[in-house]
């Protein structure tokens, strides 16, 4: 039942009780199952007259229904990526499982009615067992790959052409080889509903999770799409959601089968004979039977029954079937639409149906100084520390949602960079120009490095402590726009922060952990020598007070990979340039979000395509939003690198 109800929903919820929750009962089903029919046939192996005994007949009849529960509910087949992996063991599974049932049921056959009970519990149970391993094939990654290859294309005859411009030369022509593009089918934008739309591209773009690369039509297509006057953020970023949406579903659940002919003619044989079985039990003799056993049975029916309705309920619920009704118009699909959507509202307010949410829009948070000031004021014993650490890493996730602001900004910078040549846009925002002030030239140059010589970790940490420095100087602005600014950059701050310290897979690799320690530990010496530091407040303003007139690495070497006073000379250049250079707070903060957003989609592009799969199932990231626009920007090494669609003709005179 928790996996059945709580199944679809980590894809839009983020916190970590629900991996948890979720982890303990997807391996505890299988052992439970498993351990049961162990037990079953282990009795009947220990027994000489009890094949006989009413009560071991209906026992027996349970063996089907641990093969049914085997089978899993549609709404998670897989909890991890790995799991798909491992579809050879489970088919080795449902072949060693059904046999032991098989046995049992043999052993305690009689030929009375209750006999017959078994048989198409049976039928059912292996269609469930066989549905997850099929699924389960179809997600790991080769089969998955394979599958998205296309065809074999030789190309265009290459003999048939030489053997013609061998004729023609014989004949005396003067022949020369020219060149012509092909005609390409370019797709219009009709601007249908964001399903659609989504649903077409993702047919496409899917191929991005095999790790495969994309094809000029495909990179035109879409670039059309969502670069179109019309196109809004809203609209981009809810397409963005749908085919993640899609993906998730591909890889962790049965939609992928229960929405195909095959599916549904497995869904009815199933629920068919799950029905059978029960008008079955309900019309034979009872009495030989315990009260006990006959309750037992009657509520592994029942429960069995519920639950398949249930799965055609969460199935008419889903973006899928959604999406199959709009594209049949006539009076029976109008009333199963309607029919759906009295049942969804009904079963919502019972919350026994997921959310109509695709992911958990909201971004984890991790700040630095923040992190600082609650080690000095929790500081205790070592084990205590250690509980601390545990918690934090396992259990605590301080969640922000993402706001429609943000999401524009993303989208307007990415729409610019996607008609430019090179994406970066550091040189641009930094560029010293013919300034004469040396300072200023200092200053600019300072910004520069920041994005363009040091590490990508190192980028995040300066830019991370820089932001918050800045943010205590200007929070008391009264400036809405500002505002907007500093909350955008401090929340992609303070996610790529945790991204660093979390989720370091995702980021380019570095030494980001390493250096985040060595800060935090500079930053912990601050703090701790100046007992006055009580809030991150206090902290950033001493912070930014520090002389930082030599620079930290003359003093420090290479020993430490701290950055803590290189960000502070970076905040401090920040507002030196806002002080002589006429720069307002607004363009500070622009610049500052601006960087952010570079960083953000720099991180996106690359990240390993597995490794955003991997958080589809953990509420989603941001980062793998990012990702996929990119991509459908064009923003992305995943297309084909040629001369298209050219093709070579003869040329006679």
């Amino acid at each position: 039942m928790v996996l059945i109800l709580l199944g679809k929903r980590r894809k839009y919820i983020a916190q970590n009780w629900i991996r948890i929750v979720l982890w303990v009962a997807y391996l505890s089903a299988d052992w439970i199952a498993t351990v049961s029919l162990g037990v079953l046939s282990q009795a009947e192996g220990d027994s000489k007259d009890q094949s006989f005994d009413p009560n071991y007949i209906m026992m027996s009849c349970w063996a089907p229904f641990l093969l049914l529960h085997l089978g899993g509910p549609d709404t998670i087949t897989a909890y991890s990526l790995e799991d798909n992996e491992l579809w050879p063991r489970r088919l080795l599974e449902l072949v060693v499982q059904s046999v032991v049932a098989f046995y049992v049921f043999l052993r305690s056959w009689t030929g009375t009615p209750i006999n017959a009970l078994a048989i198409p519990m049976f039928i059912a149970g292996i269609i469930k067992f066989g549905e997850r391993i099929w699924v389960l094939r179809s997600a790991s990654s080769d089969v998955f790959r394979d599958s998205m290859l296309p065809r074999p294309d030789p190309g265009p005859n290459y003999a048939k052409f030489m053997d013609g411009y061998s004729s023609k030369k014989a004949e005396g022509f003067k022949i020369s080889v020219g060149t012509f593009e092909a005609p390409t089918v370019v797709r219009r934008n009709n601007f249908l509903d964001a399903l659609h739309e989504a649903s077409y591209f993702f047919k496409t773009f899917k191929r991005l999770f095999a790790d495969l690369i994309l094809s000029f039509q495909d990179r035109e297509n879409s670039q059309s799409f969502f670069q179109h006057a019309e196109m809004t953020c809203e609209k981009a970023f809810e397409v963005i959601e749908i085919e993640l949406g899609f993906m998730y579903d591909l890889l962790y659940t049965k939609a992928n089968l229960i929405h195909s002919r095959l599916g549904s003619v497995c869904r009815y044989v199933s629920l068919s004979n799950t029905l059978a079985a029960f008008v079955v039990f309900l019309m034979i003799d009872q009495s030989p039977y315990s009260t006990i056993d006959k309750g037992i049975t009657l509520l592994l029916l029942i429960g069995a029954i519920v639950l398949e309705i249930y799965a055609v309920i969460v199935l008419l619920s889903s973006d899928w079937t959604t999406l199959w009704l709009s594209k049949h118009e006539n009076p029976f699909v109008d009333l199963v639409s309607k029919f759906n959507l009295r049942l969804q509202s009904c079963f919502g307010l019972c919350f026994l149906l997921p959310l109509n949410k695709r992911w958990s829009n909201s971004v984890a948070q991790y700040n630095l100084m923040s992190h600082c000031i609650k080690r000095k004021s929790t500081k205790g014993s070592g084990i205590k520390d250690f509980i601390n650490k545990m918690l934090e890493q396992h259990w605590y996730k301080n969640l922000e949602p993402v706001p429609m602001d943000l999401k524009e900004k993303i989208f307007e910078q990415l729409k610019k960079a996607s008609s430019m040549s090179d994406i970066r846009v550091s040189k641009q925002l930094f560029a010293c120009s013919d300034d004469d002030d040396h300072e200023k030239k200092k200053c600019f140059v300072n910004l520069a490095q920041s994005m363009e010589v040091v590490d990508f970790d190192q980028s995040i940490l300066l830019w991370h402590i820089a932001t918050d420095l800045c943010y205590y100087i200007d929070q008391d602005n009264d400036s809405e726009t500002v505002k907007k600014l500093i909350c955008m950059s401090k929340l992609l701050s303070n996610y790529l922060v945790h991204l660093l310290v979390k989720c370091p897979y995702m980021l380019p690799s570095g030494i980001g952990q390493i250096r985040f320690q060595d800060t935090c530990a500079e930053a912990m010496e601050v703090i701790e020598e100046r007992e006055y530091i009580s809030d991150e407040h206090k902290a950033c303003e001493v912070l930014f007070k520090e002389n930082t007139e030599i620079p930290p690495s003359q003093i420090k070497g290479d020993r430490s990979k701290s950055v803590l006073f290189d960000a502070c000379i970076l905040a401090q250049s920040l507002q030196f340039l806002e002080r002589q250079n006429n720069w307002d707070t607004k363009q500070k903060w622009e610049t500052i979000s601006n960087v952010w957003v570079e960083l953000l989609s720099c991180a996106a592009s690359q990240c390993r395509w597995n490794y955003h799969a991997r958080q589809l199932r953990q509420g989603g990231e941001l980062l793998t939003h990012v990702w996929l626009l990119m991509a459908h920007l064009g923003i992305t090494e995943h297309f084909q690198i040629s001369q298209g669609h050219l093709r070579a003709k003869l040329l006679l005179s």
